[in-house]
């Protein structure tokens, strides 16, 4: 027990120690962790110029500061780090998307709706072959209404006509065509039999029985494309009952439907639009007029080309011709052809080659003098946008989109050129007006040989 007190104070002891080790390490840590300390002031043992004590603490705590600084390199905008070409070409892009998005839905709304988009883009055509007549009659002095049924019922009793005539003349030479055709096959046959091309009788029993037993194994689709044709017919009439309805509203109050479609666009392109609409309309009229009248050129001189060649159906191929001409380059074709597959069949090699001279030479006069002197500069299109285009219109919507893919082109190059020339006209209108030195290059410049201005008010360049 008497070892007791003496222990216990030398446990004492070693925790006393130990708890300065522990605050003295605290200090020591809580130094390096604490800023550099402002600098104390000046004394005798810390003036400038002398040096600091050996026994100072502070020496031995704060560190000499170093003498530069690392530089840490900031990481750049990622905008920044694109280059500008890729930065352009993704504007572009997306851009192009949206309108590719927006073009494919249209399209997929026009062709759910083909047919009324058809019959009012027909009943449009005809508004502009039609429309000038109601303005003539008007300024006779006939009412607005007046004019315009008398217009359109002239105008649809002459189209029924010419059905009716066509249709007359076909069934009136059917038999003798049918008999025209037979003796034309036999003719065919022993021209071939006699030719250089040595061909055979057996050969041309063997295509012939081909033929018959295609048209046999067949039958079933030959009738499913018979009703289909009825199914055409049906829709076709309908397109016709819509197209004549529309053509009677367009010309009776067309500048009203014309108006009401300027509040559906917006305030700030109103004015360019209203402006590009008249233009349109009357690069249409062009061209439907300048189309009719070369399509009947074309009728009249090959159909007349036909008759004295003693070929059946001469008028009838000849109204076919004048439908056709209004597929620009495919239709000139398709007709010049079958009037000389006619002529070959029923009246043989050599009356075949005379149509085909006719029909050439009146198509080259129609595509470098009719076509340039008719329809003018007022509707020029490339040759390339004809072809693209009818190409176009005929994948996306058949005949019908043949039809309106070139004046649909026309009045777009119309209406693009002076939508583009209205807003540098607009942008130059609105621009601040030049002062200084650009006043002084944008002054008119006179011309050679005019006389000198005589004082210098008149000689100062106007700015406003």
């Amino acid at each position: 027990m008497s070892k007791l007190p003496g222990w216990l104070g030398t446990l004492g002891a070693e925790l006393t120690r130990l708890g300065e080790r522990l605050d003295e390490r605290r200090a020591e840590s809580e130094a390096e962790d604490d800023p550099l300390p402002a600098d104390p002031p000046a004394t005798e043992d810390t003036a400038p110029g002398k040096p600091a004590a050996k026994d100072d603490p502070a020496v031995d705590q704060v560190p000499a500061p170093p003498t530069y600084a690392p530089s840490v390199a900031a990481r750049p905008d990622p905008v920044a780090a694109i280059p500008w070409g890729m930065r352009v070409a993704a504007e572009a892009g997306w851009r192009l998307l949206v309108l590719a998005g927006t073009l494919w839905v249209l399209m997929r709304v026009i062709s759910a709706v083909q047919l009324v988009v058809l019959a009012f883009v027909a009943a449009l055509l005809v508004t502009a072959l039609l429309q000038p007549t109601v303005a003539r009659l008007r300024s006779y002095g006939l009412p607005r209404g007046l004019a315009t049924a008398v217009t359109a019922v002239s105008g649809f009793i002459i189209m029924g006509l010419v059905g009716w005539f066509v249709v007359w003349q076909v069934m009136d030479n059917i038999d003798t065509l049918s008999d025209k055709v037979t003796k034309g096959i036999d003719d065919l046959k022993n021209w071939l039999l006699d030719s250089p091309f040595h061909v055979t009788d057996k050969q041309i029993n063997d295509v012939a029985k081909n033929l018959s037993d295609t048209v046999g194994t067949n039958t079933e689709a030959i009738t499913s494309a018979g009703l289909q044709g009825v199914t055409v017919m049906v829709e076709f009439m309908t397109g016709a009952l819509l197209a004549m309805f529309s053509t009677l509203f367009l010309l009776y109050d067309g500048k009203r439907i014309w108006q009401w479609v300027l509040k559906l666009v917006p305030a700030q392109a109103r004015p360019g639009v209203a402006g590009a609409g008249p233009r349109a309309w009357r690069t249409l009229t062009a061209y439907v007029r300048g189309t009719v009248i070369v399509a009947l050129i074309d009728a009249i001189f090959i159909g007349l080309g036909i008759y004295f060649l003693d070929v059946p159906m001469a008028v009838p191929l000849a109204v076919f011709i004048f439908l056709f001409a209004f597929i620009p380059l495919v239709g000139a074709v398709v007709s010049g052809a079958l009037a000389v597959v006619v002529a070959l069949v029923t009246e043989g090699v050599f009356t075949a080659l005379m149509v085909l001279i006719v029909v050439l030479a009146v198509q080259q006069i129609e595509g470098h003098i009719l076509q340039p002197f008719i329809l003018g500069r007022a509707v020029r299109v490339h040759p390339l946008a004809v072809v693209l285009s009818v190409a176009a219109g005929g994948m996306i919507a058949g005949i019908g989109g043949a039809v309106v893919a070139v004046p649909l082109v026309a009045v777009t190059n119309t209406v693009v050129g002076y939508l583009r020339t209205y807003g540098q006209e607009e942008s130059r209108r609105h621009s601040p007006p030049p002062h200084g030195a650009t006043a002084l290059d944008a002054a008119p410049t006179p011309a050679p040989g005019s006389p000198p201005e005589d004082s210098d008010d008149e000689a100062a360049p106007r700015t406003s």
